[in-house]
């Protein structure tokens, strides 16, 4: 069978063919930002416009379009659904245990002081909560256990949102680069290299994010009041950050960070006291008296409940560590013909090419589902949950009964995962991204920042970073190309412009409101934080237009592989 080429000008005009190519993207952002429909339905809508558009303007073989949407489909439900599921169903023993409560006193109980709490539930603990499921999780817990605490509704919502932020681009497990690396070159090389890139550029908002949150809630003056807790929170943060994302993957960045983060704030603490305690939730300075006179905080439970509510997220994160070592991966898990497998997708593997003026190099996109049954993420997980539950002392029959029951709760979340993965498979192997690609190449020299900004504007309207990943990665890699760009920092620029967009999307504005009692000022959380979203989402792109022009930033780029570079 001869490989299909694809075309970038369809309709014979520029302006023309990128409107009509741009539809699928309008019709799901649209839908989600300004018409409020539910999420699965604006993501199958799109899909269907995307494989309309695919089929009847690009003139892709009917069978192949439809090919490439299984492929997105089914890659959504091996490599993230699998992995989601499997979370919010250990997450769900917890609660169910009555684990997770003395699991949030534990840590609220680390100190009185509101910034400290703040610092300590807002951004380390909703990181790890990041890492650990992602979609909206994060808000929900956080903003409930700051409601506990006495912050009013509005913060709680808000200052869950805007701390929420720098750990998404690696929420749920790697989630979002390991969608990333799908839609571009789709190797476990390249995988690695796209981690690594993106622990280049947000370290640095790492450290920038906790004094952004509580100069937010209590003012500059009170904030620089525990600079030196805030400082330690964000750089024990931040290094493991970037030595996780570059030395070993994406896939336990958040959550090993977060706990190194929890564990060195803690231990800070027995050494350093503020000099004054803020005890109101509302971050007045009247509020503050002297350390000696506060109370001191407690959690009011026993030690040995407090090890068992942190025993199930210590046995997740042990087997995640295990299953993310390569060798073991490759060796012990991945067995050939027995637990994994490669298939390529019939009628559409090596049968679509890109050719000039998207590449430079005319070649085949490969069509490859991997499929590890043991070394599965999501498999990894649903041990560690088993094994978990099994600590907790639920029964088996309780543990079936509870991970069916999740899937019922997410079902509709399921089917908008695979309709979007869907979609950006679609447009990747019809060769509409590299129309869109292509048309916003005319930014010239500027398109660092405005590509950073694309990212930011697709998990604004999206939801996630993973879906803006697969609607814009494959994009931002051609113009990038085309504009004699680093593709690898274009693509992570995506990554990471759009967790700044995380604290202004619909969903997780919508968890907040619920999570903090505050239904139906949902308008109000919006305004409180929609500019501190776009200013750190311009002050990322001013980041990326460093590396991409300025020296020394420019030798913090990443190279691919020598095995992926272009021509090979």
């Amino acid at each position: 069978m001869e490989p299909w080429s694809q075309v970038y000008d369809p309709l014979g005009s520029t302006i023309l063919s990128t409107l009509v190519c741009a539809i699928p993207v309008i019709v799901l952002l649209g839908g989600l930002g300004f018409l409020h429909i539910k999420a699965h339905i604006a993501a199958v809508a799109g899909l269907v416009s995307a494989l309309a558009i695919a089929i009847f303007v690009v003139g892709m073989p009917v069978d192949m379009a439809g090919r490439a949407a299984l492929f997105g489909g089914l890659f959504g439900l091996i490599g993230i659904v699998w992995i989601i599921i499997n979370l919010i169903f250990m997450y769900r023993l917890t609660l169910k245990a009555g684990l997770f409560k003395i699991l949030q006193d534990s840590i609220g109980g680390i100190s009185n002081d509101r910034r400290l709490q703040l610092v300590l539930i807002a951004f380390c603990f909703g990181a790890f909560f990041e890492g650990a499921a992602g979609g909206g999780t994060p808000v929900a817990v956080t903003g409930a256990i700051l409601i506990g605490l006495g912050f009013s509704p509005l913060a709680a919502s808000g200052l869950s949102l805007i701390a929420n932020t720098a750990p998404v681009a690696y929420g749920g497990l790697g989630t979002p680069i390991i969608v990333l690396n799908s839609v571009t070159q789709n190797t476990d090389e390249y995988l690695l290299t796209l981690s690594a890139m993106v622990g280049r550029q947000l370290p640095f908002f790492s450290v920038i994010v906790p004094f952004w949150l509580v100069i937010t809630f209590c003012g500059f003056r009170q904030a620089m009041a525990v600079w030196p807790a805030i400082l330690v929170a964000g750089v024990s943060f931040a290094i493991p950050q970037f030595l996780i994302s570059n030395f070993h993957g994406p896939w336990l960045v958040d959550m090993l960070s977060a706990m190194i983060s929890m564990v060195t704030v803690a231990w800070f603490l027995t050494k350093w006291k503020p000099s004054h305690v803020m005890t109101a939730a509302d971050g007045s300075a009247g509020s503050l008296v002297p350390f000696g006179q506060a109370a001191a905080a407690h959690h009011g439970h026993s030690r040995e409940m407090v090890i068992k509510a942190w025993t199930p997220w210590v046995i997740l994160t042990a087997i995640l560590a295990l299953w993310g070592i390569p060798w073991v991966k490759s060796h012990i898990l991945n067995i050939p013909g027995i637990t994994f497998w490669k298939w390529e997708i019939p009628g559409l593997h090596n049968l679509v090419q890109r050719v000039a003026p998207a590449v430079a190099h005319p070649h085949t996109e490969k069509a490859v589902l991997n499929i590890g049954i043991v070394s599965a993420t999501g498999t990894g997980i649903l041990i560690a949950a088993l094994i978990a539950g099994k600590v907790m002392g639920f029964k088996a029959r309780e543990m079936g009964a509870a991970w069916l029951e999740t899937i019922v709760v997410m079902k509709y979340s399921i089917l908008t995962i695979v309709a979007m993965l869907a979609l950006g498979y679609t447009t990747r192997y019809s060769g509409m991204d590299a129309t869109l690609g292509l048309a916003l190449a005319n930014t010239g020299w500027l398109y660092p920042f405005f590509g950073t900004l694309i990212g930011w504007i697709g998990v604004a309207l999206t939801g996630t970073d993973a879906a803006s990943n697969a609607l814009f990665g494959s994009q931002q890699q051609i113009t990038a190309n085309k504009l004699g760009l680093s593709p690898e920092l274009m693509a992570a620029a995506n990554s990471s412009g759009g967790v700044m967009g995380k604290m202004i999307d619909a969903q997780s504005i919508v968890v907040a409101s619920i999570a903090t009692n505050f239904v139906g000022k949902e308008g109000v959380i919006l305004r409180y934080v929609f500019w501190h979203s776009i200013a750190l989402a311009a002050l990322i792109g001013v980041f990326v237009m460093l590396q991409a022009y300025v020296w020394p930033f420019t030798e913090m780029v990443v190279a691919p592989p020598a095995a992926l570079a272009p021509g090979k």
